[in-house]
């Protein structure tokens, strides 16, 4: 399936949203509360350590952003595949990489995080808004784009 000068664009739509996301939420956070994209990079290993990633220091901090970056990538490639069955993925990438972008969303924030060692994710209106257009546009939108790319 993944054809060796293809990956190169399945790996950039995966760094490209990932490091979009990232930065988002980086952003947010430092404004809303002053938190750290240190603390951020933790609530992500807190997925598989819980409570104890918020005291493991840059080790769980690097451990937070390699997993993130392991689901953006995932993220990427899933889209890819299904890419290569439904020409209509690669064929409109916007339209259809918007909607990718919210189902990760509903996925992320109803299936994955639930199950988890991480407490529930934020309640805060404007972060649950915000945070579905980014999927929708700066996750979703550039790994429908790559993916369009890859066969161009």
């Amino acid at each position: 399936m993944f054809e060796a000068n293809k990956v190169r664009f399945v790996v950039a739509g995966g760094l490209i949203a990932g490091t979009l996301d990232i930065a988002f939420a980086c952003i947010f956070w430092a404004v809303k509360s002053g938190a750290a994209p240190m603390r951020i990079l933790q609530s992500v290993a807190s997925g598989l350590l819980g409570k104890a990633s918020f005291e493991g220091g840059m080790a769980t901090a690097a451990l937070g952003i390699a997993l993130h970056f392991f689901i953006a990538l995932s993220m990427s490639a899933v889209y890819y595949l299904f890419a290569q069955y439904w020409p209509i993925l690669r064929q409109y990438p916007i339209l259809c990489g918007s909607v990718y972008g919210v189902g990760l969303y509903v996925v992320m924030n109803y299936v994955v995080v639930p199950i988890l060692a991480a407490s529930a994710g934020s309640k805060d209106p404007l972060w649950i808004v915000l945070s579905i257009v980014v999927h929708a546009l700066l996750i979703g939108v550039p790994i429908a784009y790559m993916t369009a790319k890859s066969t161009a």
